[in-house]
């Protein structure tokens, strides 16, 4: 179809699908029309003759062949004939749809239904995310995330494993397992991460893949300070080294015993802060970024031997860092305590505290009836939070 033609009929069946028409709810006949000025501008320019005559001779076009009637007026000294508005031949949809070769509304839902219905029982999640997507349909609203629906097949089949995946797995292996292709995951990561972040119970979203064991590279765990490891039969003393050392995600389930002869043991948020972070009387790990199920099988080991001291986490003085202490708790059994992580540091570190994002307050407001109430007024009230780079040891 030509230029005009195309605009015209998209303008006027988007305006259709729009309607109380569409999904049945209306106790009346609509009309759908549009004026020639909204869709064109400069139409009626008299300098702009060639764009007039175009516009006209299209919509004569399309008026010849029944699809829409146009409202004509008389206008100047000498009574051009002036289109002013266009009207959609309803009977006529179905016949518009196969001119601008655009698939009707009415199909794409019914194949979105379609796949929403396949997949809702798969996961907790999918069962959450594909109800509201379902009512919204029947709202006549548009389905959150969706671009295609091959694309969005490809988003509802990741979710269906991706929260099942018990061993620490590339993105490329995970693309290729589920998808058929080692490049097609990387595509729908990010739409994938929103939804899981919206609809699951994620600390953090960008964290939310590694938490769920799909990596681009293999994970470590460092870790420093008083106590010994032992690993296929062979004891080190990490005490007695001048630094720290770094465990691939591949050794963990190799390790045998791990002993604290320290009174605390203490995991990190950040990685500059545990390079940073000196106390002579702790066993300190940073978690490679966040604790997926490979390095809580550590931790639970850690704990396992040494049950009678001191846990302790040390994150952020913002949403994600509570959450994340919250999740290592639950996910590990272990009662971890907060460090660094109240009032008083917030007050001793203010010149270095960043402003809260509006995402951050609404994060926070759901905190305020928890053990972190007290620091949480104080951010809200303040608008401050505190990334933990800023503290010196």
């Amino acid at each position: 179809m030509r230029k005009y033609e195309e605009i015209i009929l998209n303008s006027l069946l988007d305006q259709y699908e729009r309607s109380k028409s569409f999904i049945g709810t209306n106790g009346r006949k609509q009309s759908f029309q549009k004026k020639v000025l909204d869709l064109v501008p400069g139409y009626d320019d008299s300098a702009r003759y060639d764009l007039f005559k175009t516009v006209n001779d299209q919509i004569a076009f399309l008026e010849e062949i029944g699809v829409i009637e146009a409202k004509r007026l008389k206008r100047g000294k000498f009574e051009t004939e002036v289109i002013y508005s266009i009207k959609l031949v309803t009977e006529k949809i179905d016949e518009c749809y196969r001119l601008l070769g655009r698939t009707p509304k009415a199909d794409l839902n019914s194949e979105l239904i379609e796949l929403l219905t396949k997949y809702r029982k798969k996961t907790s999640l999918l069962s959450a995310f594909c109800d509201e997507q379902l009512k919204r349909l029947a709202e006549n609203k548009k389905v959150q995330h969706f671009d295609e629906v091959d694309k969005f097949e490809q988003v509802l089949k990741a979710l269906a494993e991706v929260e099942s995946v018990e061993e620490e797995t590339y993105v490329r292996n995970f693309s290729i397992r589920v998808l058929g292709d080692s490049k097609a995951f990387d595509k729908i990561k990010n739409t994938v991460v929103s939804i899981l972040f919206e609809y699951g119970e994620y600390p953090d979203k960008e964290t939310i893949l590694s938490d769920l064991n799909i990596v681009k590279n293999p994970g470590y765990v460092y870790i420093k300070g008083k106590g010994c490891i032992t690993i296929s039969g062979q004891t080190l003393d990490i005490g007695k080294l001048d630094g720290d050392i770094g465990l691939s995600s591949k050794m963990l389930d190799d390790i045998e015993d791990i002993h604290v002869s320290a009174s605390k043991v203490v995991t990190i948020e950040n990685l500059t802060t545990y390079h940073s972070y000196i106390d002579e009387d702790a066993f300190v790990l940073y978690l490679g970024g966040y604790h997926n199920s490979i390095r809580r099988k550590m931790i639970r080991k850690l704990y396992e031997n040494n049950p009678d001291i001191n846990y302790y986490h040390y994150g952020d003085i913002d949403a994600g860092g509570f959450y994340i202490l919250l999740d290592l708790r639950k996910k590990t059994g272990i009662p971890f305590e907060a460090i660094n992580m109240d009032v008083s540091t917030l007050m001793n570190y203010e010149n270095y505290t960043k402003k809260l994002t509006e995402n951050d307050r609404i994060r926070l407001q759901s905190l305020r009836d928890s053990e972190f109430k007290e620091v949480v007024e104080y951010m809200l009230e303040n608008n401050c939070k505190l990334e933990q780079e800023a503290l010196e040891f």
